[in-house]
């Protein structure tokens, strides 16, 4: 307390010239119409400065739940549009799911690797929400991988960055089919092989998944032709894919199950076993 008072006597000068000069300009604003609107502008530039500042604090703060909002929203449409085919879809078939060839089920990368041979990314969803071995993952740039384990809450998936990995995929501008299998080089290349030399391809075209697949439906992203050359021991060729994913950098995901992957593997089982 003395403290305070030995504070207030030493600048007892001070104050009262900051008291008597903010009297003075409440006077002048209060009795000038030019002062007072002058001041009235600057504190609202102040405030909504401030404001403003804060607000965009807020917008930051906001923005987990904004992207789980997008990626939810993302799910429904890639649901919507790999159902599509020639014709629109029947709304009251949407509301059921076991009408829908293929489902879609969102979830996070938690876990990446993309420094080894055979690479594996784990996400957090798992079996209670439906995630099965051997449903396609894929992202808003293309495919992702394959799920290979899975826990209650947990998944695993084998990366398309894993050499023992393959993957039916063709050239979009002649439906000439081959394996997608990286040579475990470069993450941001991927390779196709066995791709007839017939195939009239050339540097840029677009690689897309293949409709001999039973995990991912047909057409969806993987890269563009960066160099191809003819395998000697194959005769066939194999092209050098520029991938349009980041591997390196994967956020949300989603996961693809096919309804009718077991019924067309039964059948096609059985044609073979005659």
């Amino acid at each position: 307390m003395q403290q305070i008072l030995y504070f207030f006597i030493k600048n007892s000068y001070r104050l009262l010239f900051l008291l008597l000069l903010g009297i003075s300009f409440a006077l002048i604003i209060q009795s000038h119409s030019f002062h007072r609107s002058e001041y009235i502008n600057s504190a609202n530039n102040l405030t909504g400065g401030v404001y403003e500042n804060i607000n965009s604090i807020n917008e930051y703060l906001s923005l987990k739940e904004k992207n789980e909002v997008l990626a939810e929203e993302n799910t429904r449409l890639k649901e919507l549009l790999f159902n599509k085919k020639d014709t629109l879809l029947n709304l009251k078939k949407l509301k059921l799911k076991d009408s829908l060839y293929y489902t879609v089920t969102k979830a996070k990368v938690i876990k990446n690797s993309f420094n080894v041979k055979e690479n594996f990314l784990t996400i957090n969803a798992g079996e209670k929400d439906s995630i099965k071995n051997s449903m396609g993952v894929i992202n808003e740039k293309g495919i992702v991988g394959i799920i290979e384990k899975t826990s209650k809450n947990y998944a695993t998936i084998i990366s398309i960055l894993n050499t023992e990995l393959k993957i039916n995929a063709k050239i979009k501008s002649s439906n000439h089919f081959g394996s997608l299998n990286w040579d475990g080089k470069n993450v941001g290349y991927i390779q196709l092989i066995d791709v007839p030399r017939l195939a009239n391809i050339k540097k840029g075209d677009s690689i897309v998944t293949g409709a001999n697949s039973d995990i991912f439906p047909e057409n969806i992203p993987i890269g563009k032709i960066d160099q191809l050359f003819i395998n000697k021991q194959t005769n066939y060729y194999t092209i050098n894919i520029r991938l349009f994913n980041d591997m390196t950098a994967l956020g949300y995901v989603y996961i693809i199950s096919n309804s009718h992957k077991e019924e067309k593997q039964k059948l096609e089982k059985e044609t073979l076993a005659k």
